[in-house]
């Protein structure tokens, strides 16, 4: 991300589009502006974006068909812009892999302080690792068959994982090693929903924990790091199938 970050702004109405936009500017944010899908992705093709501001209800294609298409083809964070009657199409889009969200009529001193605090997560990332052979990931006698979301423990009995508890062991699997803090799961897992705090990490760590190593005192798999959030300790290894 450059110095000057640069905000893509989706949204049908000219009025808040302009809107946002000055005020970004003048806080040292560089904007496009696009009214739909098509101008969407002809910004994202002609220019660097770092961060997506996308409302939900335009005509065409709807923000939740946009938010769809950014994770299916971008790794960009996106601020979802709804209506205070959206609240089932503001957490699909949380559930879809949207970062934040914001209610319209919105101060846009807290869009910007919105915008801020997604980028800087985003950037304290850790960088993906190169992709590991096969797609059979291998640790401590566990087997986690990444194409199926299967799960067999070390005498190949499956186990049964949630959709959040599948997505937060793969983020830890592909980080091993790294101290990873709960907003940096919250983002990683894809997967925020409405009003996440960070204990509801917390909570899928220990189901996780539960499951797989449940001796907290003596931990084989994570590891808890005070002050800053989780470590997987044990070794990983791909193995093509």
């Amino acid at each position: 991300m450059s110095e000057s970050p640069t905000v893509l702004v989706v949204d049908d109405h000219r009025d808040i589009r302009d809107l946002v936009s000055r005020y970004l500017q003048e806080h040292g944010i560089r904007t496009l502006l696009a009214e739909g899908g098509v101008t969407m992705k002809r910004q994202l093709r002609d220019h660097a974006v770092d961060l997506v501001v996308l409302d939900i209800m335009m005509p065409g294609d709807d923000g939740l068909t946009l938010c769809r298409y950014l994770r299916e083809h971008t790794e960009l964070p996106v601020i979802l812009l709804t209506a205070m009657s959206e609240e089932t199409d503001r957490i699909i889009g949380l559930e879809m892999g949207a970062d934040d969200y914001l209610t319209k009529p919105f101060n846009p001193r807290e869009l910007l302080a919105r915008i801020k605090a997604v980028l800087r997560r985003a950037s304290a990332l850790p960088p993906q690792r190169a992709p590991m052979a096969g797609r059979n990931l291998r640790f401590d006698g566990w087997t986690l068959d990444v194409d199926r979301h299967q799960l067999t423990d070390p005498e190949g009995v499956e186990v049964s994982l949630s959709t959040a508890e599948y997505r937060l062991l793969l983020a830890f699997l592909e980080h091993a090693g790294r101290v990873l803090s709960r907003d940096q799961l919250m983002d990683l897992t894809r997967g925020r929903e409405a009003d996440a705090f960070d204990r509801s990490i917390d909570n899928h760590v220990s189901r996780l924990r539960r499951k797989m190593d449940p001796d907290a005192r003596h931990p084989r798999l994570i590891k808890t790091i005070w002050g800053g959030g989780y470590q997987w300790i044990a070794d990983v290894e791909g193995a093509a199938e």
